[in-house]
């Protein structure tokens, strides 16, 4: 292209923008959302927006590593700086081949994210980046490098820098500025610098190699030893404040062979392997370990059926309650505060609002209940993906000091979603069955998000990737370390890559340390809908692994019943209120006891009923001690049966009923006898219950049809809730829909704010709303209708706020205009009245 084809260079980052076409543009919106949070007026207000603090330290957190050194090295460039000035940097003297390949993608992404704007030999980067990066004695730059030549000796006086020009073997000069300048030149040309350094003493070279890596600021005495006095004669060292010397960056630049960065890395850690297993091996171990995550979480259930523990006053569970719930699931604290967040994330558990405030199931937990398996687990571990609360800081301190308890606030961290799912999209780049170890995961996240400054931070960032492999592991997600078949479904991802030759098992379930250099895709985050879809294929794969539910156990003498694998619901159900689970493991193991029968029968079973669901559920018979053990209890439990009338009692022991009418305590029931076995009460059959309880008596509930109401009575459920909301972090990224509509605002404003106007238009031309009197704009509204013309007006709406529009009138009548909008893109009608002003576009304003 020639000179005269090629578009003239933009003069700010507003003109680069405006340069852009829609894609690129849309581009940079989707990658930084806040710059549309609001929509920006136009595009200088959007370069204004991109240049703010807030937003450039944004950007800059979301750059992998080689892309904040590309910026650091630009920070300590020239401003501008040619493509072949940032290339001399970041690939030194030697041209390392790595970096000169991965540099121009860099910078792509610099100049994608508005950090960087200008063509390749006026590369400029956004002046707040350059703040926040160049070097400073408040704020070292991450090169290590410190202030030029001309920034150090910004403050001596000129005499001393004539004398460090003569000791540096340059000719005087008759100025400071043409002095600095020759010292400049001096230090940037290799061969002269070497032969300068050549004359060194040794020990004065040794000085210069413990600062040229950083930081390069050093003390000194009053009167500096001669080693260092050969250095600042000669302004090798230049002093900055009292007993403070510095190193110039162009000496250092020399010393470390044109490096900003001591190691620049433009290729992000292979994720290695550290073992490899069969596929089928994976999955069912992930599927055991997804069962086990069911049975978990229903037992949490279990035990706060009958409501849980209390809220404490600032929310959360209290460490002891906490401890006895690890007790009763049978893990360490940790984990038990893990299944807690878990169950809470997923909806199933709530705070009932009392007054007397505990935690307990909600509804949705009892529908969740009833769901096959696989979409049980399948929303739990949507919720995981999900969920900001992290489970894993329970027991540390927030920033007052407190304790964060499980279920308690403080626990939601923004950043986990986005962890959690790219370390999981790391392990599904591996091939099938590749498990990595958790330090090349460490290593690849810390490349790609290389948080600054805040070394605490970035710690946390470790540690949420750290839980994230482990919570992984628990859900069933992975297994043996290894992405599993359902685990892959879950994030969308394609198939695995096919495994090497070298990766393949030797035997059954063996471990091989194998390194695989496959970089995997990156995987976006999906959509609400589409988790949605990708969750339901992940439970088809994982239902035909889980263990099919038994309809059986085995009863014993020993007064145990012996369950070889998983119930099904209803069994399950009524062995845990019949019985006491006394171990676990691959078969679970029941204890009948006094006070587990007794419980049955206050749930409304009789005697027949129990031995009935014994006798068809065991596959041995029913031992003669336990058929001992539940009549002796029944014995005096459920002769009398409550229903509704307003209620009723029937007994077939007359005697009883006799008994009941006699007692002073039945004369608030309103009783009364309507056959030999029969009482009619007045009071409600929940009443009648309570009130029969209360006497001593022990009766059961049934429905209208006679039939026994086997219900827990006591189970205790919150009101409907809704699971907590994660925390975003950030504004949510546009979607087309907005992004579209965005786009066209901003443009249709630049629009209205860039057309040129014919000379002599008063304000206008000085970028003001244009004044007119009422009746010029009214005639040169009513010409421009006749001419098609366009105009520019200024207006304000009912609220006061001045705007500048582009209009093409179609018609003026009754004290308004009705024009075509170019601005909003669409035909508006407006008040004369609030028109400021109209003024002629010029000729050639396309």
């Amino acid at each position: 292209m020639s000179t005269e084809d090629r578009p003239p260079a933009p003069r700010s980052l507003a003109e680069a923008l405006r340069a852009r076409g829609d894609a690129a543009l849309g581009a940079l919106l989707r990658s930084r959302p806040d710059l549309i949070t609001p929509v920006p007026t136009d595009l200088t207000q959007l370069a204004t927006r991109a240049g703010t603090r807030a937003s450039v330290v944004r950007a800059l957190e979301r750059l992998d590593r080689f892309a904040l050194q590309t910026a650091e090295a630009l920070a300590v460039a020239a401003d501008p700086a040619t493509y072949g000035e940032l290339l001399g940097l970041m690939a030194g003297d030697d041209a390392d081949p790595a970096v000169v390949a991965a540099l121009p993608h860099a910078v792509h992404l610099l100049r994608e994210q508005a950090l960087v704007w200008g063509a390749d030999d006026r590369l400029r980067l956004v002046r707040t980046a350059r703040e926040l990066l160049a070097p400073s004695p408040q704020h070292p730059s991450p090169t290590g490098l410190g202030p030029t030549v001309q920034e150090a000796t910004a403050g001596m006086s000129p005499g001393r820098i004539q004398e460090i020009v003569a000791a540096a073997g340059l000719a005087s000069t008759h100025d400071s500025v043409s002095a600095v300048t020759a010292l400049t030149g001096l230090f940037t040309d290799r061969a002269r610098m070497a032969a300068l350094l050549a004359d060194a003493p040794a020990d004065s070279v040794e000085v210069l190699e413990r600062l040229v890596w950083g930081p390069p600021y050093g003390q000194v005495t009053a009167d500096p030893a001669p080693r260092l006095r050969w250095l600042l004669d000669r302004g090798l060292l230049l002093p900055t404040a009292p007993g403070t010397v510095v190193l110039p960056r162009e000496v250092a630049l020399h010393l470390r062979r044109g490096l900003a960065h001591r190691a620049p890395e433009p290729v992000p850690p292979v994720v290695e392997t550290a073992a490899v297993h069969r596929p089928q091996v994976v999955d069912s171990a992930a599927a055991g370990q997804a069962y086990t995550a069911l049975a978990t979480v229903e037992e949490l259930l279990k035990d706060w059926d009958e409501g849980g523990p209390a809220v404490l006053r600032a929310g959360g569970l209290s460490v002891r309650d906490l401890k006895r719930t690890a007790v009763a699931l049978d893990v360490p604290e940790p984990a038990a505060a893990f299944w807690v967040e878990l169950a809470y994330a997923a909806g199933l558990i709530a705070s009932d609002g009392e007054a007397d405030e505990r935690y307990a199931a909600t509804p949705a937990y009892d529908a969740w209940l009833e769901q096959p398996p696989a979409e049980r687990w399948s929303r739990l571990v949507t919720a995981w993906l999900a969920a900001t609360r992290t489970a894993g800081l329970v027991g540390g301190r927030d920033a007052k000091d407190r304790t964060l308890s499980a279920l308690g606030p403080g626990l939601d961290r923004s950043a986990a979603p986005e962890v959690r799912h790219r370390v999981l999209a790391l392990l599904a780049g591996l091939p099938e069955g590749a498990a990595p170890a958790a330090g090349p995961v460490l290593a690849r996240l810390r490349w790609e998000r290389p948080l600054r400054g805040d070394r605490r931070e970035d710690d946390l960032r470790g540690r949420l990737a750290e839980w994230a492999l482990s919570e992984a592991e628990q859900l069933g997600i992975t297994g043996r370390g290894a992405l599993s078949a359902q685990g892959r479904a879950l994030l969308g991802a394609p198939a695995a890559p096919a495994p090497g030759p070298e990766a393949e098992p030797s035997g059954p379930g063996d471990k091989l340390p194998v390194h695989h250099h496959h970089r995997p895709a990156p995987l976006a985050p999906l959509s609400p809908a589409e988790q949605a879809v990708a969750s339901a294929a992940a439970a088809r794969l994982l239902a035909p692994l889980l263990p099919e539910p038994l309809d059986h156990v085995l009863l014993q003498a020993d007064l145990t019943a012996v369950a070889p694998g998983p119930l099904r619901r209803p069994l399950a159900d009524m062995l845990g209120v019949l019985a006491d689970v006394e171990s676990k493991g691959g078969a679970t193991v029941y204890r009948f006891t006094p006070g587990s029968v007794r419980r049955a029968l206050d749930a409304g079973q009789a005697a027949s009923d129990l031995h009935a669901f014994l006798a068809a559920h065991s596959r041995t018979p029913v031992p003669q001690p336990l058929a001992y053990l539940i009549d002796d209890v029944a014995r005096r439990h459920g002769h009398l049966r409550v229903g509704a009338a307003s209620a009723y009692v029937r007994c077939d022991d007359d005697a009883v009923l006799s008994e009941i009418l006699a007692d002073k305590r039945a004369a608030g029931l309103g009783l009364r006898r309507l056959a030999p076995t029969v009482l009619a009460a007045q009071a409600d059959p929940a009443g009648l219950l309570e009130g029969l309880r209360a006497m001593g008596f022990a009766p059961a509930a049934e429905s209208a049809e006679g039939d026994v109401l086997i219900t827990r009575a006591l189970a205790h459920r919150t009101p409907p809730r809704t699971a907590p909301e994660p925390v975003p972090d950030g504004p949510p990224v546009p979607d087309d829909t907005l992004l579209a509509a965005a786009l066209r605002a901003i443009r249709a404003g630049d629009l209205a704010s860039t057309t040129p106007r014919k000379p002599g238009t008063g304000p206008a031309a000085n970028g003001e709303l244009p004044r007119t009197g009422a009746a010029e704009t009214l005639a040169t509204m009513q010409a421009a209708v006749l001419t098609g013309e366009a105009l520019w007006i200024g207006y304000v709406n009912a609220e006061g706020a001045a705007s500048q529009r582009v209009i093409a009138p179609i018609r003026v009548e009754g004290g308004f205009v009705t024009a075509y909008d170019h601005t909003a893109d669409e035909v508006r009608t407006y008040p004369l009245h609030r028109i400021t002003g109209v003024a002629e576009l010029a000729d050639d304003a396309g």
